[in-house]
Formats: C-alpha cells, sequence, structure tokens
C-alpha cells in the first residue's frame, strides 16, 4: 500500500477537551501579547523559526509572514469581536508598502505579488482605512502581476486574484472583475496538457527552478482556489471550463488508501515523490482550496483528504496556518462548512487545543511569539475565533465570516 505521510512529521493528538473559555484567554494573551511586541514603525521582531538563509534580519512587511499579516489578523479580530483589546492599526501603514518593495525588490520578482509583496499591503492598508488612492494603486499592483511566470499563489497572478476578488465584494466596482477575468485568462494561457492524458497542469518558474507543484502554496490547487473564489465573476460557461480541469487533475493525481487519500508535494511521474500533510502541500489545502466547488465528484475525495489528516495527527513544526496544526485543521472546518457533520467541528476543535498547548509551548521555550499571520500567533488566534464561532474562512484566501 502507498505511504500516505511521513509519521516523523507528526504527533499524537493531546487529550484536552474543547473549552470555548480556554481559546478565549489564548486569543487574549495572543492579541495582548502581539500590541506589547508591537515597534514604533509597525513591524514585529522576526522570530527564530521565520529566519532563512540569507535574510538580513531585518523585520518582514508583508502579508504572509510580515507586518501587514500581522496588522490583518488584529483588525479582523478587532472587527469580529473576537477580543476586549482597543486596537488602532492606521499609524505607520502608510509608508508600509514602500518599505515592502524595498525588502522585496532585492529577490529580482515577485514586488506586486499578494502574500510577499505589496499587493496584500495594500489591500491590508484598505481594510483599515479604505482610500480611494490606495484601490488605484492596488489595481495598478495587481494588473502588474497577471502574467507572473511563477504561476502560483505566493508570488503570482493566483494571490493578486484573491485582491481581486476581495475589493469587488467590498466595492462592486466593475474594475475589480476585470482585474480578476484578466488573471483568469493569463492562467488559462499558461495551462498545459500532460501528454498522453486528460487533463493539464502549471509548470511553476520559481526561485531559479522549473517544477509542476500540486499544492495549495505553490502549485495547481492553489490556483484552483483561487478560480473557485471568483467564479461568479467568470462566464458560466467559462467557470465550468475550469471545473472541469480543476476536477480532472484533482482526480487523476489522487492516491488512495482504504478510505484515506492524498497528493504528492508535485508532479514526477517518473521521480521521486513525498507526501505532506499540511496546507501548503497536500491533503488539508486541497480540501481549503475545493471545499466551496459544488460538484459531487469531490466529496468522495474530499472525505477521504480530510479522513487522512486526522489519522495523521497534528504537525510537529508548530500552531500555525502554512505547515502547522490550525493550518490542517481548516481542513475540518471547511468539511463541517460543506457536509453539516459535526465530527468535523469536533475534530477541528480537538486541534485548537492541541495547537494552543504548542503555541505556549513554543512562546516559552523561545522566551517569545511568532508574531505573523501564516506561519505564527496571530492566525492561530483567527483559527480558534473560527473554531469558536463553527465558521471557515481562511485568513486572506476566503470572504470574512460575518461578525
Amino acid at each position: 500500500m502507498p505511504v500516505l505521510f511521513e509519521p516523523s512529521r507528526h504527533v499524537a493528538l493531546a487529550g484536552a477537551a474543547w473549552d470555548e473559555r480556554v481559546a478565549h484567554d489564548a486569543i487574549e494573551r495572543i492579541v495582548a501579547d502581539t500590541l506589547a511586541r508591537r515597534m514604533p514603525d509597525t513591524l514585529w521582531p522576526v522570530h527564530p523559526l521565520d529566519h532563512e538563509d540569507g535574510d538580513s534580519g531585518a523585520p518582514f512587511t508583508g502579508l504572509y509572514q510580515g507586518a501587514a499579516g500581522v496588522v490583518w489578523a488584529l483588525d479582523r479580530l478587532a472587527r469580529a469581536g473576537a477580543t476586549r483589546h482597543r486596537i488602532d492599526l492606521r499609524a505607520g501603514l502608510e509608508d508600509l508598502a514602500a518599505r515592502n518593495v524595498a525588502q522585496v525588490r532585492p529577490r529580482g520578482y515577485g514586488v506586486e505579488s499578494y502574500l510577499m509583496g505589496r499587493a496584500g499591503v495594500l489591500l491590508t492598508q484598505f481594510r483599515v482605512a479604505p482610500d480611494p488612492a490606495v484601490a488605484d494603486h492596488l489595481a495598478s499592483s495587481i494588473a502588474a502581476n497577471a502574467d507572473h511566470p511563477s504561476r502560483e499563489l505566493l508570488w503570482g497572478a493566483p494571490g493578486t486574484m484573491h485582491a481581486a476578488a476581495e475589493m469587488y465584494e467590498r466595492t462592486g466596482e466593475d474594475r475589480w472583475r476585470d482585474l480578476f477575468r484578466a488573471s483568469a485568462a493569463a492562467l488559462a494561457a499558461s495551462l498545459t496538457a500532460i501528454s498522453g492524458t486528460q487533463w493539464s497542469m502549471w509548470t511553476q518558474d520559481l526561485y531559479g527552478q522549473k517544477v509542476r507543484y500540486l499544492g495549495a502554496g505553490h502549485g495547481f490547487v492553489g490556483n484552483a482556489g483561487a478560480l473557485a473564489r471568483g467564479s461568479t465573476l467568470l462566464d458560466a460557461d467559462e467557470w465550468q471550463w475550469w471545473r472541469e480541469h480543476i476536477v480532472a487533475t484533482v482526480t487523476a493525481n489522487i492516491v488512495r488508501d482504504g478510505p484515506r487519500a492524498n497528493w504528492p508535494g508535485w508532479y514526477a511521474p517518473s521521480g521521486t515523490r513525498r507526501y505532506f500533510i499540511q496546507w501548503c502541500h497536500g491533503a488539508p489545502g486541497f480540501v481549503v482550496a475545493l471545499a466551496t466547488i459544488d460538484d459531487a465528484r469531490l466529496d468522495g475525495i474530499l472525505d477521504a483528504a480530510g479522513e487522512l489528516t486526522w489519522a495523521a495527527g497534528p504537525l510537529v513544526k508548530g500552531a500555525g496556518l502554512c505547515h502547522g496544526t490550525a493550518g490542517n485543521g481548516y481542513a475540518f472546518l471547511k468539511m463541517y462548512a460543506r457536509t453539516g457533520d459535526t465530527r468535523w467541528l469536533e475534530r477541528a476543535r480537538a486541534f485548537a487545543m492541541h495547537a494552543i498547548a504548542q503555541s505556549e509551548a513554543h512562546a516559552a521555550q523561545y522566551a517569545m511569539r511568532r508574531y505573523t499571520l501564516w506561519t505564527g500567533d496571530p492566525g492561530l488566534a483567527l483559527y480558534l475565533w473560527s473554531c469558536i464561532t463553527a465558521t471557515a474562512a481562511w485568513p486572506t484566501l476566503d470572504p470574512d465570516d460575518p461578525a
């Protein structure tokens, strides 16, 4: 039988029962500590686990693991009524986009990206303090990113399509629909058929390599999730064309083991395959990206992916969204929203209690919290709120759930 995950990357689920009061208290601790560690220039210190080789050590600015993401999370928690803290995040945001460009530009690409670059910072600024000038700059940023060669969520058009979709949701202005459609057309033009098959993929030109990723972070299903979010902005026949391509590729690459299923991290028909169970690569990301697509052909697929996520247990890496326990837990919330089956909500809340313990242990170990949306404690706080309210909106990739 296929080995669908690497057990060393997971730990047994801790035994604490769901307690809404404990979850509320954890949110308040995270918010209080995050506000206390905010620097005068609206930045936060970089956690040792977020340092990468070649980093300058300067605080990050973007949506994924920088200041924009922390502001996004705190603002959302405050507006949802998830915290008692009074939060005013406007000061210092005016020049955050310029600081982000200065930080990202040396990489040589991705300046206009959503999760790493200027577009995500501008959207955050608009969410906190709507301004027509900021909206105009954001529109230019989205347009400039339509043909980015990465063809994936963090750097490419699928990410900025989320920004266009949110601005349409907020304003109803036709220009945001047009920007979304233009990026979707660019994705369609770069979709390539796999020889000898009836399905298609994208090739990611990313970090000096060309690869065909399948997962949500850098690959096929992350792009599918962006298209699904904005499906109502496409013509009905256009969305039907996309849906057929999505279902075909997802179905062709699934690997099953009885009632459980996963996907390899990348398409390698004759090479080494690895199987992960985290949002960025593997089953949880497929559930998060596909759960809103109304197609019965996906029902059994998503159920099997959710079952594997539960069987594998929480992640060793920590409590965060991208490759942590909270991110995997969102797959259960998505399944609850799709099916109404309360076992998925119970599983999400069990992961929430485990993630709280992981977060507190890391805070004690490093004498600081992890001040990021996608890898750290503010993202966990949003997940805890989703568990309390039994909602399923993934931060920055779904419309906000009603407060």
